[in-house]
């Protein structure tokens, strides 16, 4: 408890444990906030926390998708024992013996462009609870970084968010309004530089391992693994 010492997280928490991951979000939110170059060192045994763990299967189970490359579904999970589930998750991350599988690749339609197709990357269901349960832990710190003007990807934040600034600022004058998008941009991501970009905020040498690994676990397409050094797994 240590690295959030002074920040209230304690008094904040009540006993639901969704209230209890909301809690710890503000709290790493207000010190990441207050302290704009602190680097956190102990989050990684916030991602192996059971409510943390809890929550992410939450989001998981909404978001819907489908299996990885080892075909196990949400559905096989819930016959399985969510609870088991996690317990398992809990006790390979603890250990130290948690490793990823690959990704499966799959290709959708672009929106607008029905004849072009954009990659998809679909890790296997626990991969995308522990994902998630990162997410839930780091996400704060980086929010609290941003921009007011930003809204992409970013919770609470939505398209029609920015429209309305767009609109404010014609209304107060401006004339101009510029549309950029990166070819590319997933397939052409440095790795190396994302990693040195979250570890500028985050010292935890646990959690950047983590990240590696995801980085790194590589892709399946049609039952192939296929890599290249550039890139991240769209989705």
């Amino acid at each position: 408890m240590r690295e959030l010492q002074g920040t209230g997280e304690g008094m904040a928490e009540a006993n639901h444990p969704m209230d209890k991951v909301r809690a710890l979000q503000r709290a790493l939110y207000v010190a990441a906030k207050q302290q704009r170059q602190r680097r956190f060192h102990a989050l990684y045994d916030r991602i192996a926390r059971p409510d943390v763990l809890r929550r992410a299967w939450e989001q998981v189970r909404r978001n819907k998708g489908a299996a990885g490359i080892d075909g196990e579904t949400l559905q096989a999970i819930e016959a399985y024992g969510v609870e088991k589930m996690l317990t398992e998750l809990r006790s390979l991350l603890e250990v130290g013996k948690y490793r990823p599988q690959a990704v499966r690749r799959v290709y959708i339609p672009k929106p607008g462009r029905p004849k072009e197709r954009r990659p998809l990357g679909i890790p296997r269901v626990r991969d995308r609870v522990v994902q998630t349960a990162a997410r839930l832990v780091l996400e704060p710190i980086f929010e609290a970084s941003f921009l007011p003007c930003s809204f992409g990807f970013r919770p609470k934040r939505r398209a029609h968010q920015a429209l309305e600034v767009i609109r404010k600022e014609v209304n107060a004058g401006a004339r101009w309004v510029v549309d950029a998008d990166f070819a590319d941009f997933f397939g052409s991501l440095d790795p190396d530089l994302l990693r040195r970009l979250v570890a500028r905020r985050v010292s935890d040498r646990r959690v950047l391992r983590l990240i590696r690994m995801w980085l790194s676990a590589g892709v399946m397409e049609d039952g192939v693994s296929v890599g290249s050094p550039t890139g991240v797994p769209q989705g």
